[in-house]
């Protein structure tokens, strides 16, 4: 007898974990550094520009193939195109990528947890704001707490995974998200008294297009395609446990705006304290760990106040690695035909064995002439291959597969089953076939070098 498959329990809890997803620390983490690193206010304009018209319509695209196939990625792409083999392939690339990308965000989530035992031992206690900062160049060039903290986090995603959709993932992201939120508004609200948060904010919101690159364009689709996991069969599979009665485009639209608004808000509240205490933008990765520390420092409470944002940032860090999780896991299952607990086990084993060199990375113990050869450590080739590379790839894909080889009566059913929204249904199919794939494979032939964004761009900044 088939085995029936589990769905959501309630609406709010497919939005606040697809949300949950999303945010996690892609928007806390990921998307200020990003900004950082590509001038700021044009790259914003951009990435919210490209979240709505190419990432949403590949958000929604995700969700219908999801609930019409009931299946993971893999199965899904087969089953719709009638049994190709070929369309498999983007199935197994979006399960390749959930890998790569559990792997490095587990050690940053490691970090923050190691932050948190910071927090509580006082580690900010008497040192200035440069020797708070380079505490966390000691970490990341220590290859033991690295590992301990990447075991530590992986394990906690196969206890929450193990529990399944409803008792697991839904369950806890009805928990985590609104109290991540809450956290976010507080500091954003105490941010705005620094003296560096008008500066934050004509940095975020000033259109100087002289500082966008053709590099930056493809970050800033790459980072609207991970910040709403998409490109990845996260969605898809959340799709697939979706019900019929759920309001697709609604969803979307939803789940992105909640996104772009918490990405903002992240960026307010971690660049006034950068331009407050002069430190640079740019910071990178450790921009986050860098910034927030000093602050807590000034704080009454800095204890209290510092551990909870951090064991919020493990929080917001965990709704995000358990959809990475669950996507293998779910694939493992259909696969194989292995129990939860057994694809749980091996899904979590494999992102342990990749995460190694991603926690190594800073120190060079392995692989030491890695950054030499190809210009980034280990950590940063992971993120920039799967961020710039193969999440916009299985995106345009992904475009192409539902807006030509899923039957057209198919999309429109699910699409405007339980929506409000159906004569929007013309536009997204309009979006998908023709300007998602055009604008995806643009960025993409500029980025190999066949295509000149940089001509385009001179002429807009004349």
């Amino acid at each position: 007898m088939k085995q029936q498959r589990e769905h959501w329990g309630t609406k709010i809890g497919f939005v606040l974990a697809a949300a949950g997803s999303a945010v996690g620390i892609g928007s806390v983490w990921k998307f200020p550094y990003t900004v950082g690193t590509n001038g700021g206010g044009a790259f914003v304009i951009l990435y919210i520009l490209l979240t709505f018209l190419i990432g949403v319509p590949v958000f929604i695209a995700e969700l219908i193939l999801g609930r019409k196939s009931q299946k993971s990625s893999i199965f899904a792409y087969a089953d719709l195109s009638k049994g190709s083999g070929n369309w498999k392939l983007l199935g197994w690339l979006n399960l390749f990528s959930c890998f790569i990308i559990l792997a490095y965000y587990s050690v940053v989530a490691g970090w923050c947890m190691s932050y948190i035992l910071m927090s509580l031992t006082q580690f900010s206690s008497g040192k200035s704001p440069d020797e708070i900062r380079n505490v966390f160049s000691l970490l990341e060039q220590s290859p033991d707490i690295n590992i301990f903290w990447l075991f530590i986090f992986i394990l906690i995603n196969v206890g929450v995974i193990y529990s399944g959709v409803r008792k697991g993932i839904e369950y806890w992201s009805r928990i985590l998200m609104p109290a991540l939120f809450v956290m976010l508004l507080g500091l954003f609200i105490y941010s705005t008294t620094l003296p560096g948060f008008g500066k934050a904010v004509h940095y975020l919101f000033n259109l100087n297009f002289s500082s966008l690159t053709p590099s930056g364009i493809l970050s800033a689709l790459g980072l609207a395609f991970f910040t709403l996991s998409v490109g990845l069969g996260i969605i898809l599979t959340y799709g697939s446990y979706m019900k019929k009665t759920e309001d697709l485009p609604k969803n979307g639209l939803l789940v992105s705006s909640m996104t772009i608004l918490i990405s903002i808000m992240a960026s307010l509240m971690i660049f006034p304290i950068s331009f407050s205490f002069n430190m640079p933008p740019e910071a990178g990765p450790g921009l986050v760990f860098k910034t927030m520390p000093v602050l807590f420092a000034k704080l009454p409470g800095s204890l209290v106040i510092s551990t909870l944002f951090f064991s919020l940032l493990v929080f917001a860090a965990l709704t995000s690695s358990i959809s990475l999780l669950e996507m293998t896991v779910a694939n493992l299952i259909e696969i194989r035909k292995w129990s939860r607990g057994k694809a749980t086990a091996v899904a979590a084993t494999i992102s342990f064995i990749i995460g190694i060199p991603c926690a190594l990375s800073g120190s060079n113990t392995l692989f030491p002439s890695w950054k030499t050869i190809y210009g980034k450590d280990f950590f940063g080739t992971m993120d920039y291959l799967t961020t710039s590379w193969m999440m916009p790839i299985a995106g345009l894909l992904t475009t192409i597969f539902a807006g030509w080889i899923l039957n057209k009566s198919i999309s429109k059913e699910e699409f405007e089953q339980g929506t409000s929204f159906k004569k929007i249904y013309g536009v997204w199919l309009f979006a998908i076939r023709f300007l998602c794939p055009l604008v995806v494979l643009i960025i993409l032939l500029q980025e190999a070098g066949i295509f000149n964004l940089s001509k385009i761009i001179q002429y807009f900044t004349r």
